[in-house]
């Protein structure tokens, strides 16, 4: 009978493998087996069983022979759907495009991962185009979030599957991307840590894009050394220059506007209870207005979304072609709100993101920003389906906290700190200006102990 690995970290894995205790061919095969019993069968768009044993084999291979290439080698991991890989086709959680050539590559991120001898397992289920922060997706299936009691529960979106993938224990960690919070909502929603990397931090060349003035990537995974292992590898790196550091103080803000309105008791109490600990542990917490919060609302009020354009501008063939039909209603909705925003309109919201995000920049002076991931609990999945105005207002709210972090080029890691409703997880969202990732995931790493509680 195979060991079981179901839920453990990267760092779990490699010590077993680094150690002798298990191979990486044993481990894929109890990560198939895994997969294979779970109930839920829509967190997985497709398997690459073949290209994994291969892959097991060679770095089960190199460790025997005392060549192995780090920490990483022989670790599963699984991609989004938007990740070009060699043989498959992109489809980006769409039936639409199912016929398009497969991929003659690997994308950028996959062959530096791969290169660090990690072993890709699959690709996972997300949201159609990677438009929504709930999850649901009609065509491939609706990933259910595990840590439900009660009722089915979306996952969070748009990297669904990505996140079930970790919270069920089926992988160690898998890749997701950020637009408006596709990263960070899942991870808060599944209790596990999802961390967004500054836009540009990794290359996006083979990745399927939803908003290129936004676009994000990043690793959800079990715990924050995790994030900086993988992190490391995605950029190329030999191994991770992001050390526990003893000494490092923390100096927060937590805003005042925006991202309490309308928020769960719960999620509140988990959250003011996870800055209490933080305040013992020696942070200093300033709670201020962040103007800039409020700027972005009326924007967006005013002349739309950034990310809508953008999106309409990328898909407006589709929207009006013969395949339209074979769209999420709900995706076409929001995406046709983008042809609104005029040519003008998207130029100025371009300026008037360059000064608000220097003059946040500047209002911070160089501290770390918290506040909840998202203003509430996973929500139930059933009266989702069942009213479009409950589901576009829902998706609104999901996305509201972590798209301000979007908007200004911030980077940002969702740590576990408590649960709220109906047992659900809820997460504290520590983010940082454009370019503070070093900085972010050391602080996240010597305080995550004390944010979990």
């Amino acid at each position: 009978m195979r060991r079981p690995v179901s839920g453990m970290s990267v760092a779990e894995m490699s010590m077993l493998i680094h150690s002798g205790v298990m191979s990486p061919v044993e481990i894929a095969e109890a990560v198939f087996d895994a997969i294979d019993r779970h109930a839920d069968k829509s967190v997985f768009i497709s398997l690459l069983k073949d290209r994994a044993m291969d892959e097991a084999a060679a770095a089960a291979k190199r460790v025997a022979d005392g060549r192995s290439l780090g920490l990483l080698d022989g670790i599963p991991i699984a991609w989004k759907d938007l990740f070009d890989i060699e043989g498959l086709t992109t489809t980006a959680g769409s039936t639409v495009l199912s016929t398009n050539a497969p991929a003659t590559k690997d994308a950028a991120v996959v062959d530096l991962v791969r290169q660090s001898g990690m072993v890709a397992i699959g690709r996972t289920n997300m949201s159609e185009f990677a438009f929504s922060g709930i999850g649901i997706n009609p065509h491939y299936g609706t990933p259910h979030n595990p840590k439900s009691t009660d009722v089915p529960r979306v996952s969070g979106g748009s990297s669904s599957g990505s996140a079930v993938a970790v919270a069920a224990g089926l992988v160690p960690v898998a890749i997701g991307t950020d637009t408006g919070g596709s990263i960070r909502i899942p991870a808060a929603f599944n209790g596990i840590v999802g961390y967004k990397a500054s836009r540009g931090r990794y290359s996006m060349d083979g990745v399927f894009p939803l908003a290129k003035s936004l676009d994000c990537l990043g690793p959800l995974c079990r715990t924050v050394q995790d994030a900086i292992w993988v992190d490391a590898a995605m950029r190329g790196a030999t191994r991770p220059e992001i050390t526990r550091a003893t000494d490092t103080r923390l100096d927060i803000v937590v805003p005042e506007n925006g991202v309490f309105d309308g928020a769960e008791p719960g999620v509140i109490e988990a959250f003011e209870a996870a800055l209490s600990r933080l305040e013992k542990a020696g942070a200093r917490i300033e709670r201020i207005r962040i103007p800039a919060f409020d700027a972005i609302s009326e924007l967006v009020k005013a002349r739309g979304a950034l990310v809508t354009a953008e999106a309409f501008a990328l898909h407006r063939e589709r929207l009006t072609g013969a395949i339209a039909d074979q769209i999420d209603p709900r995706v076409v909705a929001r995406i046709k709100l983008g042809e609104k925003t005029s040519m003008a309109d998207y130029i100025d919201m371009l300026d008037i993101r360059r000064r608000l995000t220097k003059e946040t920049e500047d209002l911070l002076a160089g501290r770390l920003v918290a506040f909840p991931s998202v203003a509430h609990v996973a929500p139930a999945i059933d009266p989702l389906l069942a009213n479009d105005d409950l589901f576009f207002a829902v998706n609104g709210k999901t996305l509201r906290n972590t798209g301000f972090g979007n908007f200004l080029d911030w980077c940002g890691v969702s740590i576990p700190c408590g649960t709220g409703d109906a047992g659900m997880p809820v997460g504290l969202l520590l983010s940082g200006v454009a370019g503070d990732d070093e900085k972010l995931l050391t602080t996240a790493l010597r305080y995550e102990d004390v944010i979990r509680g």
